[in-house]
């Protein structure tokens, strides 16, 4: 692992590119390259048939310098450190504090491999790469770059810690709503990596993220809780809220019945599906709404009331059959129930 300090004072984790690996990058981009050159050759050469020995020079001069020396520098900087070759061996050039490279960056990298890559066929490099504590070349040496892989296998990432059980539930009720995403995203990977970070520096990058949360949240760290407690328990806060979002969005439309019935004659049918399986001092509070009801509409979760039977509905009376004749004749006594006429016997 690398030992190099961020400006944020993080000691990063990240592993130096070695040369195997790096050589196979630069191997696959010279390929590129280089059949790029020869076809913008080939083509100039038959554009520039008709001019003299020392225009057709010049212009082969500035094709060599715009492709084998500019083309680079244009990925590096438009990539923030990568090319076609890097991309395929997981490889990434950041700067020494692990930022992503700009123009200046690559520039000096690609000034200084004109001499020891393309002018000693990667020689210099190579050796340089060798005797590199961390497989810097003489490039990466002037312009502050180092080459890192980049490409982890899914196994080597940690979850987030859970908190102490103690702490579960007790920040059910904080506003999360205005916490960014870039904050979330800082606790995220300070959690996964704390393990790795030196105690003193870990400290306090918790201490730091643990004050921005809570002045976020409108609500103090409580006494006596732990910094990075505090950061694995609002985080966990967080993530039963999402679960608890989506499996009410699964409820309420999976939950209806299907003969026609509308789901507020369904109790519970709209809200509460789902949710009750979740339990626990999580199944109470929302993201920054009010106090959720127990099932049956009581307060807290508390016993349901019983809900009043439906008054059956009148049975609808029985159609009159038709006569034959197509009227329909209610008989009542022999006479007609709306004319009064007899028919004959």
């Amino acid at each position: 692992m690398s030992g190099f300090v961020t400006g944020d004072a993080v000691v990063l984790g990240v592993r130096p590119a070695r040369l195997p690996s790096r050589a196979l990058a630069l191997l696959i981009d010279m390929v590129v390259i280089w059949a790029l050159y020869l076809g913008i050759s080939l083509g100039l050469v038959l554009a520039t048939a008709s001019l003299d020995e020392a225009a057709a020079a010049a212009v082969m001069v500035g094709s060599f310098l715009l492709v084998l020396v500019g083309v680079p520098i244009a990925v590096e900087t438009l990539t923030r450190g990568k090319s076609l070759g890097k991309l395929v061996c997981g490889l990434r050039v950041v700067r020494d504090d692990g930022g992503p490279i700009r123009f200046r960056h690559a520039l000096v990298r690609g000034a200084v491999g004109v001499v020891e890559i393309l002018a000693t066929f990667g020689v210099v490099a190579c050796v340089a790469s060798l005797v590199s504590e961390r497989g810097r070349r003489i490039g990466d040496v002037f312009a502050g770059t180092l080459v890192v892989r980049e490409r982890v296998s899914a196994g080597r990432v940690d979850a987030v810690p859970p908190p102490p059980p103690w702490l579960a539930g007790r920040f059910a009720s904080l506003d999360l709503s205005r916490v960014p995403d870039g904050l979330w995203l800082a606790v995220r990977q300070y959690l996964t990596r704390m393990r790795q970070l030196d105690p003193q520096v870990g400290a306090r990058m918790a201490e730091r993220l643990a004050g921005d949360l809570a002045e976020r949240t409108g609500v103090d760290i409580p006494q006596g809780v732990a910094p990075a407690a505090y950061l694995a328990a609002v985080v966990q806060e967080r993530q039963m809220r999402d679960a608890r979002r989506v499996t009410r969005g699964a409820g309420a439309g999976a939950g209806l019945p299907h003969a026609g019935v509308a789901a507020a004659d369904v109790p519970g049918a709209a809200g509460q599906g789902g949710i009750a399986g979740l339990g626990g001092a999580y199944g109470s509070v929302t993201d920054g709404g009010p106090e959720m009801t127990g099932p049956g509409g009581a307060p807290g979760g508390g016993s349901p009331a019983p809900a009043p039977a439906p008054a059956p509905a009148p049975a609808p009376a029985p159609a009159p059959a038709p006569a034959p004749g197509g009227s329909v004749m209610g008989r009542e006594g022999g006479k007609s129930a709306g004319t009064g006429f007899v028919p004959p016997a």
